[in-house]
């Protein structure tokens, strides 16, 4: 037997379940089997919304609806893909969330894995707690994900655990927003439970798996995040793990009460439309538009550092003692393909600010 956990908006929440996995089980049995959208917004993939099984090279079927993505598969360009990188690292199977066929496909995979996987748990997991959102939350952002597998673990006949990791993490709900839409913390991550994706946080672009393993390895502050997103606080709330009534949520949630049914992803959007006033995919259209065609820039490490202090000057003006290396890279107007040599250059010159996997800003 072994355990099934949804990673409910991908990204992050895939590394995050990995931390999950090591934390509860970390004193033997095989790893889990993460079902997980390759969604990883315009960070990695110039393409907007997330990938289906059409959009990769590689891939191997696990039942009829479902293919896990191992290290050696490759998203077929333009798009991009953290998960082939992540399955190489990880000693987990990845299995690709479908969202193509609307909420009626991914109960339909998870309905076949819990078939063949006789699962001995099935745990729903998100970062930041913007799954248990209504709707109508003004800083709420990216609600499209999560209320379409909240929506398919509502109706799939097996009983499934809903966890909320980091409450306030993703920037979007504020935590004490969340105190009253979850149960008592059921666990609390230490620096011994991410040690495990140490080496991932190093190159992963998850801003939110970012803080949740900074704090718990005992970073406290305010942390400037990318999207032009509020400052995210790091409190010793970052590393709870809580779980929360599954059918509340979906009680809660209108969007994924309204797409139980739905059989495209296209009438996903049209809900997410009419009862958020935008779909998420809607924003990654508008921004590859903007930047299309614009020449790629480039990084001169005299320059960057001098816009680095300029951008920590500023920070440090509203509180700020921390921030993610995509928030500086969209600061100093570099995009997702020179993050990693910006990310070098910084800690090279300022080994001192590197709070692994944040910047500590002096």
């Amino acid at each position: 037997m072994t355990r099934l956990i949804v990673a409910a908006g991908g990204g992050g929440d895939a590394v995050a379940a990995a931390v999950l996995d090591a934390a509860l089980h970390g004193d033997g049995g095989s790893p889990a089997v993460v079902l997980t959208y390759a969604w990883d917004r315009q960070l990695i993939d110039p393409v907007p919304g997330p990938r289906g099984p059409a959009h990769f090279t590689g891939l191997r079927p696990l039942t009829r609806s479902v293919w896990t993505v191992p290290a050696e598969a490759k998203p077929i360009a333009p798009a991009g893909s953290t998960l082939p990188r992540l399955a190489g690292e990880l000693p987990h199977t990845f299995a690709l969330t479908d969202p193509l066929h609307g909420a009626e496909g991914i109960t339909r995979q998870l309905e076949e894995l819990v078939e063949l996987l006789a699962p001995e748990s099935i745990d729903l997991l998100d970062v930041g707690g913007d799954i248990l959102a209504k709707g109508d939350e003004p800083t709420l952002r990216s609600p499209l994900a999560d209320a379409l597998t909240l929506a398919a673990c509502c109706q799939v006949n097996a009983p499934v655990r809903l966890l909320v990791a980091g409450p306030g993490l993703d920037g979007e709900l504020p935590a004490e927003d969340l105190r009253d839409r979850m149960g008592p913390a059921v666990l609390t991550l230490t620096a011994e439970h991410v040690e495990p994706v140490g080496a991932v946080l190093e190159w992963h672009p998850s801003e939110a798996a970012a803080m949740l393993a900074a704090t718990a390895r005992g970073v406290r502050g305010l942390c400037a995040v990318g999207d032009d997103g509020p400052p995210v606080p790091l409190t010793d709330e970052g590393p709870t793990v809580h779980e929360a009534d599954l059918d509340d949520a979906l009680d809660r949630n209108e969007l994924a009460r309204a797409i139980l049914e739905t059989e495209t992803l296209e009438e996903v959007e049209q809900h997410s439309r009419a009862i958020c006033g935008y779909s998420e995919i809607d924003h990654e259209r508008d921004k590859a538009s903007r930047v299309g065609g614009r020449p790629e820039p480039t990084l001169d490490p005299e320059r960057a550092l001098r816009q680095l202090e300029q951008f920590q000057a500023e920070a440090r003006s509203r509180g700020i003692t921390h921030t993610t290396f995509r928030r500086i890279a969209e600061a100093l107007g570099l995009n997702g393909t020179q993050r990693q040599d910006l990310r070098a250059l910084l800690i090279s010159s300022y080994p001192g600010q590197y709070t692994a996997p944040l910047w500590r800003i002096t």
